[in-house]
């Protein structure tokens, strides 16, 4: 009995994923595939915020937030040339171009191992000199510490650059549910080691690091190995295929997208900073937690948007206006769902967090998750433009509205701190002011591109 309900479900789910056109289906699919994958993924996620946190307290995982959002400015660095790859790779494969591909493949892989080898090797010889304990506003008994775990932790960063490229490619051929599957092993195996580490040895940031940061490393090692000898083999990335002679177009998109991407470094990955100077790292934590618990909303959202970016550039290639606007029409009555979730969320916010961290552990204000979930809700409806404007590289607009947009973030942020004494709450509302490209503008351009079929401005 149970097996022919089984069968039934299985088949109804088959019927259904192959209804409809040939990018809707694979975008289905990985829909699917990313969901299962996520799920996991955020499972683990949770886990990890209280094994972490009762491993070297709630200070020291303060610090340890802080300064990853540090070195992750660095990741500016590749010039947003990934991004201009995702466009690339996807148009060459639309043409049939396999040759191509690998040449953006193997130049995107040569350019970006250049420059994160000479940051890493810079990063070496200044560490030394650098004062963590005044940086980050932190007794001198962990400056000895936190120098290490910088070194570490930008190690990390330097080398998860070079080899993330194969999720790039993965995102770029519509198959994102697989670039999860990356990051959901490199959790497991992170939460795996942390909890070895709680039961053998005391709290420390070092051996925190070391978990963290070698765990995705080891999940991206053996992706590349698997795809690249495999399924990709004809992308794989070889030497005499780098030509910097020809990565221009990957540039003029990488130009753009490094803006950009600087933008959204300053805006997201400075609050960390800016909270702990403003009022110290048990507020990192506490904003970082109300972040991850309301940031569900967004990671799910982001499995049914991300087919859409590399889908948006092979319908719009194609000339096949109706698919797109269908889509966009379908993702605006799906956040619908996203907001009476979020809102659900947000009664059951303070149970949840004492159940998930134990009671009394961390103090999180109303006001905050308040804000946090508004701020989700305005991403989520932004994401859904800008993932569209990004496929078809209209970015022109976004490209002078990020230009603006980080520097009224930490003005708004510092002013609501400083004079109008707002709490940490203040950094949501700050980024909600800031993101007035994707509020707004994002959604104008799109109805100039798409409805009005305008071009000049709105289509560079």
């Amino acid at each position: 009995m149970s097996r022919n309900i089984f069968k039934t479900v299985y088949d109804f789910a088959q019927g259904h994923l192959s209804k409809g056109q040939e990018r809707s289906v694979k975008a289905k699919k990985n829909i699917l595939i990313s969901l299962f994958v996520k799920g996991g993924s955020i499972l683990i996620s949770f886990i990890l915020v209280p094994l972490t946190i009762n491993y070297i307290n709630p200070e020291r995982y303060g610090i340890w937030l802080t300064l990853s959002s540090i070195v992750a400015w660095f990741s500016f660095f590749d010039i947003g040339i990934t991004h201009g790859l995702r466009n690339k790779f996807a148009e060459a494969v639309a043409k049939e171009d396999y040759d191509s591909a690998q040449m953006y493949v193997s130049t995107t892989y040569g350019i970006i191992s250049i420059i994160f080898i000479v940051i890493w090797v810079l990063f070496l010889i200044i560490n030394p000199f650098l004062d963590w304990s005044s940086l980050l506003n932190l007794s001198q008994e962990y400056g000895a510490e936190v120098g290490v775990l910088a070194l570490i932790v930008f190690t990390y960063f330097c080398l998860r650059f070079i080899l993330r490229t194969i999720t790039t490619v993965l995102t770029a051929d519509q198959q994102p549910g697989k670039a999860s599957l990356i990051d959901l092993l490199g959790q497991f195996i992170a939460l795996l080691t942390i909890a070895v580490l709680v039961k053998t040895t005391a709290g420390s940031l070092i051996y925190l690091g070391l978990a963290l940061c070698a765990a995705p490393l080891l999940a991206l090692i053996g992706a590349n190995i698997f795809f690249f000898s495999g399924e990709y083999k004809k992308y794989s990335p070889v030497v005499s295929k780098v030509k910097f002679s020809h990565a221009k177009s990957l540039f003029n998109l990488g130009v753009i997208f490094f803006v950009i991407q600087i933008a959204g470094i300053i805006q997201f990955q400075s609050a960390n900073v800016i909270i702990s100077r403003g009022f110290g790292p048990e507020d990192v934590t506490a904003y970082n937690i109300v972040y991850k618990y309301f940031g569900i909303l967004n990671i799910v959202f982001a499995i049914f948007l991300s087919p859409f970016w590399t889908a948006a550039t092979d319908a719009f290639f194609k000339d096949d206006i109706a698919w797109i606007r269908k889509s966009i029409k379908k993702y605006n009555q799906l956040i619908i769902f996203f907001i009476i979730g979020g809102t659900l969320m947000l009664f059951f916010a303070e149970s949840f967090y004492d159940l998930w961290l134990g009671k009394d552990t961390v103090h999180i204000e109303f006001s905050l998750s308040l804000w946090c979930f508004l701020f989700f809700v305005f991403t989520m409806f932004s994401n859904i433009y800008v993932s569209f404007l990004n496929g078809i590289s209209a970015l022109k607009l976004q490209f002078w509205t990020c230009i603006l947009s980080p520097i009224l973030y930490v003005v708004l942020a510092i002013l609501f701190i400083q004079y109008y004494r707002m709490g940490v709450y203040a950094l949501f509302v700050a980024s909600i002011i800031a993101n007035f490209n994707g509020i707004i503008l994002a959604p104008i351009q799109y109805y100039m591109v798409v409805v009005k079929k305008k071009k000049g401005i709105w289509i560079k």
